[in-house]
């Protein structure tokens, strides 16, 4: 019988196999211009070419992504906590938590970035306002997700509140947590391009988001496709990173992992 996790692997890299061969093939019968669709085999070459150019970019990228990260899942975190407190405190603040999250990051980026003078702080902020709300959400939602009989048995046994919350409601959280984590990490991201658009339009910004801009004005598609190439790279690894985080943090006593076949 096939293994289980090697299936997991095998089957996506052998689809994009596929999808890369069947791009190649229609690129070079097509004869489709690079300025155009780049083929999969330009873009290696591109990669490889400006390969110092394009990691010292993904550098900034990724710095930014990962500050952002991780304030909001400390931000996220003592915000859940504070919601689990009360049913008023979270009926009063969560809708300005909602608020963060259908606001356009576009909207507000260029004021953040005008209002902080350090570039790299601003490019912070709005990458965290992007990833915030999934961790508020998750971590909230998992905090009262506990069973009602454990919950019935740590009062009729006089457990303090500290002691619930330790003992019942954060184990009881973690994998909502973590599946809040996975999302913010790859809105992280996402937040910190956008941001990066942005503030590269002033010419401050060194990052992918202001690589795949100076490509467009010079035409230089495979570069471009380069850069976004990296993006989806970084965004899939930081996935698998939390995935297994996941796996490890759970693996041999919670039900979400242990009843995995």
């Amino acid at each position: 019988m096939q293994n289980p996790s090697i299936a997991r692997v095998l089957w996506p890299l052998l689809v994009a196999a596929l999808l890369l061969l069947v791009w190649q093939v229609w690129v070079t019968v097509a004869k489709v211009p690079a300025f155009l669709v780049p083929s999969p085999w330009l873009i290696a070459q591109t990669l490889v070419k400006d390969w110092s150019l394009l990691m010292g970019a993904l550098g900034v990228t990724l710095r930014i992504t990962l500050l952002a990260f991780l304030l909001s899942a400390v931000l996220g975190t003592l915000i859940a906590f504070l919601f689990v407190q009360s049913r008023w405190i979270e009926t009063a603040f969560f809708p300005y938590a909602v608020l963060l999250q259908v606001t356009p990051i576009v909207a507000i980026a260029p004021l953040i970035i005008i209002w902080v003078k350090d570039t790299t702080i601003s490019l912070v902020i709005c990458a965290t306002i992007v990833a915030l709300f999934p961790v508020i959400s998750n971590t909230t939602l998992g905090l009262r997700s506990v069973n009602p009989g454990l919950a019935s048995f740590f009062k009729l046994h006089h457990a303090t509140r500290w002691a619930t919350l330790w003992r019942l409601r954060i184990p009881s959280a973690l994998p909502y947590f973590f599946a809040g984590l996975r999302i913010s990490a790859g809105l992280a991201l996402i937040g910190a391009v956008v941001a990066e658009f942005v503030a590269g339009t002033g010419g401050t910004g060194t990052g992918l988001a202001y690589q795949i801009l100076q490509s467009g004005y010079q035409l230089n598609i495979p570069r471009m496709f380069a850069a976004l190439v990296l993006i989806s790279i970084t965004g899939v690894a930081l996935f698998l990173l939390l995935a297994s985080l996941n796996k490890w943090a759970l693996a041999g006593w919670h039900d979400s992992e242990v009843n995995q076949g």
